[in-house]
């Protein structure tokens, strides 16, 4: 789902999609985790992630939960929520993301 993800936020480089769900912790307990998509990039907020583009941002394990878009390129002090939060899947559609 991430990568079909990245590609549409190549087309829409005006806005930013905010993936929030759990990861399973190292004792096996769910961690909370926040991930970023811009401009076809994925960076997580709450996790380190590899150095390598080419790796995925998010283990096989994650278990996606909610997405927000947001107006891009993202200001912190001034958030703009366009939609959400919604169902990932939603966001598949390049149309949910005007």
């Amino acid at each position: 789902m991430l990568a079909a993800l990245e590609a549409i936020s190549r087309e829409r480089p005006d806005r930013v999609l905010r993936l929030r769900g759990q990861l399973p912790g190292d004792d096996g307990s769910p961690e909370p985790f926040e991930l970023l998509i811009f401009r076809g990039f994925s960076s997580s907020t709450s996790h380190p992630t590899a150095f390598d583009p080419d790796q995925p941002a998010l283990p096989s394990q994650a278990r996606i939960e909610t997405a927000e878009l947001l107006r891009g390129p993202l200001n912190p002090a001034a958030e703009e929520l366009l939609a959400g939060p919604v169902d990932p899947q939603r966001l598949r559609d390049p149309q949910a993301w005007r």
